[in-house]
């Protein structure tokens, strides 16, 4: 029209100054003709398995600062979410985490470190909303078979005992409980555990499944009208952002209950981002749970550096806010579960996604994502081509929104290659919307943009951490702690088997406190434990070490027990492990080994150890050459180690079965 004034740019702003012009393409965001789905929030896994490891043993108040970085409102990650596993003395992904029930006749609500992280995290948000999910199981469950639903009754009473625990022992309410991750799911037992839970006055808790893909799930609920009744929430991982008919048709809330689990560099923020639009613009999931929550484990194990954090160093204290940190905050600190997605398509004409979600009290929150094809690739599943080009995008709120008058701003550049990398900025002033709530947004490419409301919102920050540092050269523990915060002690990493701090009542003399291997049968594996159990600590790059260790074979027929270093692997390639074995057998010999199996034998003998009697082992790396001592007495010298090169210190058990360890000590040169 002739006279109608151009765009105003002001600030990457253009804002229309004619109500007359004619409206240009753009995204509508109205709320007159109803909203679209419940969002249900943004979370993050604790485990699956022992990803949260290392962060117990962080000093304060460096481990404060952390916890608020993942659970402050209007600070950092300000998760809405916090997914655990319900640990079952399995290997999971990095280590196994305990049971509350290692035997049948067995409970303990106070093993491993998950209920003092929901704790941590309840203090810090009481709203959050917790998930238990099992990974493994212990091995009574399966009655001898590597299979929770031969006695589905036995496997509801143990995950619902686990949920009556977090209430009487911590008063925690558990919000939802999973099946079986990743693994297969039984229509009877999900229903007996729906059965289970009521009976148990524990109708609020919600059940998810399956945990693993969209089919065949959904398809059963379809044709099981009883199952789809006790099914509220269907769970797939890694879904690509997209679902399929039969999860839509079956009308239940979709969520990636596991996502990302990518590097959390700036690719894994950009990963991060794309999915956390994409899964509900393209896919309908209301909620989306990261994999994993803080990378807490030693890097070199599967998966290393896939938390939405870093904090793996408890022995210098220091730990890295990641950029995926901030690329949450972008949606958790201006929204809430039971806010309501719009409904919007939600693409960029030129690539890219937004999403539009509202309080239904007249807050808007618009969150806006310009991820390239190279720059948001996450680890699975592969990603098809696309291009994502600058652009300009308006915005009209229409409905309730049209009296909007002013939106804040929150911007997020993730530069790559250049410096030029800005991370949840706030882009003041506050930006008046001149005509009717239209707004216009020069995008570029690999941006995070979100306009909202509320007026909260917070780039949290503390003093920098201590500079970071490797493990300690010279370690010793003695394991003469009282009273312990938590059953394992710092920094050992169990990968098969589950090592505990044991009150030793009929040693009185200076065997009183040591650590115990007490997992004494085979779990329902998850992934590929071990024959033997094992537990990691220390420096991955270690060569040259002497390990020394007091130990004490409880099994007087098949007991054994090792003391190892250059041990190069773990997670779920435990069984896979070499390095430099020293093993003693209560049968009264020994050996040593290349491998964790004992299947390369390097030499053997006898060793005159008996079961039920302290001995102590010293193994002594240097160069190409180990040699043992036992009880102070060279024992064998001069093994040539021609496999790996460098590794952690370990020690363990010849098979599931108790065995006890104390003063243990390494020197790394």
């Amino acid at each position: 029209r002739v006279g109608c004034p151009g765009w105003a740019l002001l600030w990457g702003w253009a804002l229309l100054g004619c109500a007359s012009c004619p409206r240009p393409p753009g995204y509508v965001l109205d709320d007159s003709g109803g909203l679209g789905r419940e969002f249900d929030g943004i979370g993050a896994v604790s485990g699956g398995g022992a990803t949260s490891r290392l962060l117990v043993n962080y000093p304060e108040p460096y481990r404060s600062q952390i916890l608020d970085y993942l659970f402050m409102p209007n600070f950092g990650a300000s998760l809405h979410i916090l997914k655990v596993e319900i640990g079952g003395d399995g290997q999971s992904t990095d280590g196994t985490e305990p049971s509350h029930m290692h035997y049948e006749n067995d409970e303990n609500y106070f093993r491993g470190y998950e209920w003092w992280l929901m704790k941590e995290a309840k203090k810090r948000n009481p709203s959050i909303k917790l998930i238990g999910l099992p990974w493994a199981f212990p091995g009574w469950i399966g009655r001898g078979q590597n299979w929770p639903y031969n006695d589905p009754d036995v496997t509801a009473y143990y995950i619902v005992s686990w949920i009556l625990g977090a209430k009487q022992f911590h008063n925690l309410d558990i919000d939802y409980v999973g099946i079986w991750n990743e693994r297969s799911f039984n229509s009877k037992y999900i229903k007996l555990l729906r059965y289970t839970l009521d009976k148990q006055g524990l109708q609020r808790v919600r059940i998810i499944a399956s945990d693993n893909q969209w089919q065949p799930i959904s398809f059963y609920m379809m044709v099981d009208s009883e199952l789809h009744k006790v099914v509220d929430i269907i769970g797939a991982h890694y879904p690509g952002t997209k679902t399929v008919a039969n999860a839509l048709a079956t009308k239940k809330k979709l969520w990636a209950s596991e996502d990302y689990s990518t590097f959390n560099d700036a690719v894994g923020a950009g990963c991060w981002a794309r999915i956390l639009n994409q899964n509900y613009v393209n896919g309908n999931m209301t909620s989306t749970i990261a994999w994993n929550l803080v990378s807490s484990y030693y890097e070199d194990l599967p998966f290393g550096r896939t938390g939405l954090m870093t904090a793996q160093e408890p022995w210098s204290g220091h730990y890295v806010v990641e950029a995926p940190i901030w690329i949450t905050a972008h949606t958790t600190q201006f929204t809430q579960p039971g806010w309501h997605y719009l409904q919007v398509d939600g693409h960029l004409e030129h690539g890219g996604s937004y999403v539009a979600l509202t309080d239904g009290l007249g807050n808007l929150t618009i969150i806006i994502e310009t991820m390239t094809y190279s720059h948001s690739q996450c680890i699975r599943p592969p990603l098809l081509p696309f291009r994502v080009s600058p652009q300009k995008a308006t915005f009209y709120l229409k409905g309730s929104f049209q009296k909007v008058k002013t939106l804040k701003m929150w911007y997020t550049k993730l530069g790559f290659k250049s410096a030029n990398t800005t991370l949840f900025h706030p882009l003041p002033p506050y930006w008046t919307l001149v005509n009717e709530g239209v707004f216009s947004l020069n995008l570029a490419v690999d941006e995070v943009y979100t306009l909202t409301t509320l007026l909260a919102g917070q780039k949290g920050t503390y003093p920098d951490p201590p500079q970071s540092k490797p493990f300690p050269s010279n370690y010793k523990d003695d394991f003469k702690v009282r009273n312990p915060p938590f059953s394992e002690a710092p920094y050992f990493a169990d990968q098969t088997g589950v090592f505990e701090y044991f009150v030793n009542t009929s040693d009185p003399g200076g065997h009183a406190f040591t650590l115990r291997q007490v997992v004494i049968q085979r779990p329902i594996t998850w992934a590929s434990d071990a024959d033997q159990t094992i537990s990691i600590i220390g420096n991955f790059k270690w060569v040259n070490v002497i390990i020394t260790c007091d130990v004490y074979i409880e099994h007087s027929v098949n007991g054994g027990v090792f003391i190892a270093g250059r041990v190069n692997n773990g997670g779920i390639y435990v069984r896979r492990s070499r390095g430099l074995f020293f093993w003693v057998f209560a049968d009264g010999t020994y050996q040593v080994t290349g491998d964790l199996s004992g299947k390369e034998v390097l030499m053997k003998g006898v060793s005159g150890v008996r079961a039920r009697v302290w001995h102590t082992l010293t193994l002594k790396l240097k160069g190409s050459s180990a040699s043992g001592l036992l009880n102070g007495y060279p024992l064998w010298e001069n093994v040539t180690i021609s496999e790996t090169s460098h590794g952690w210190a370990a020690i363990g058990t010849r098979s599931f079965g108790f065995a006890q360890f104390d003063n243990f000590h390494i020197e790394a040169s």
